[in-house]
């Protein structure tokens, strides 16, 4: 992964029909649309972050955008090619809980640790309030404070959920079995189904 591509062949369909949830009318399609705007045959970190934050003019979504391209980039080479994007497609937009799950936690993880510390958490969410800022509020609750609107206070109430033996830290199955209780994780999972 992370090479340049220049035709996607029938094998290459074939495996990614069975990696992703993509049929092969959709795979083709969505490598045509990737090579007219990627016509190397892969995004580097900063043309990702430039095509992400077209979906978010009215905010500073290069944290965060850095955070989804690291869950995108499988091998780790700072590339993310067309297979790469596209079994990352599938996972957000139409995998399972659990997938979703593992997807989430790989970003969480910044320090590539198998661990979500505090910190970690933090990063992750305050790039979100960079991105949507106050958008990211409880808009149906009328008990949101100035304390709710910072990031650490949001993070201390979800890390102090799932942390439930305050180690400091949550491995991946304490990460995914305290997010499947979760309703609002749950939901949030959920949110790209059916737009692709």
């Amino acid at each position: 992964m992370g090479k340049a591509v220049s035709t996607l062949t029938n094998d290459d369909i074939s495996h990614l029909k069975q990696k992703t949830y993509f049929d092969k009318r959709e795979i083709k399609q969505w490598y045509k649309g990737f090579i007219r705007d990627c016509p190397q045959g892969y995004l580097n970190k900063q043309e990702f972050i430039k095509i992400y934050s077209q979906f978010f003019p009215f905010g500073d979504s290069t944290e965060f955008a850095s955070h989804i391209f690291k869950s995108f980039d499988l091998n780790d080479d700072e590339l993310v090619d067309f297979n790469e994007f596209i079994m990352g497609l599938s996972i957000t937009s139409r995998g399972t809980v659990e997938e979703k799950l593992d997807w989430s936690f790989k970003m969480y993880d910044v320090r590539n640790k198998g661990e979500i510390s505090f910190d970690d958490m933090l990063l992750v969410v305050a790039s979100i309030y960079k991105m949507v800022g106050s958008m990211f509020l409880d808009t149906n609750s009328d008990n949101n404070t100035e304390e709710d609107l910072s990031p650490e206070m949001r993070v201390q109430k979800i890390f102090s959920k799932l942390d439930k033996d305050g180690k400091g830290f949550l491995n991946k199955q304490e990460f995914r079995n305290a997010c499947k209780l979760d309703s609002q994780t749950l939901s949030a999972l959920n949110i790209y189904d059916g737009l692709i």
